[in-house]
């Protein structure tokens, strides 16, 4: 009867400067593509860094298109060269392979998506 779930009201998350610094990256983008003007960016970034919850935050992109995720973080390396470097002066043939496995590997990752496709059917059906 007396749940304290029943009673709790759902507060708004607070913004925190990180995601305030995101959305200011995000407007300048915006403006940067030429879908925000100068006096419209200048005024949502104020709106931005004065915003409290992540509902403001959301309100300010709400009209602008949304950006994959994956645009705008830098592409992983997937040899690690420090080590590759290290290898070459300790032990040349280690290194040799190292970068030969990470050279598969990403050949491999290029082809998987391919791979996964299905199949074309043929034309003429089915064979008895």
């Amino acid at each position: 009867m007396n749940d304290p779930a029943e009673h709790t009201v759902a507060l708004p998350l607070l913004a925190s400067d990180a995601e305030r610094e995101r959305a200011v990256a995000q407007l300048q983008h915006h403006y940067a593509v030429g879908r925000l003007t100068m006096p419209e960016l200048e005024s949502r970034v104020v709106v931005a860094y004065r915003a409290r919850t992540r509902a403001d935050l959301d309100a300010l992109l709400k009209d602008l298109p949304g950006e994959p995720e994956r645009r705008l973080q830098p592409q992983q390396d997937p040899i690690d060269t420090r080590l590759l470097i290290i290898l070459a002066c300790v032990a040349p043939p280690a290194a040799l392979v190292y970068w030969i496995i990470a050279q598969r590997g990403t050949r491999r990752s290029r082809l998987r998506p391919r791979a996964l496709e299905p199949a074309p059917e043929r034309e003429g059906g089915t064979e008895a």
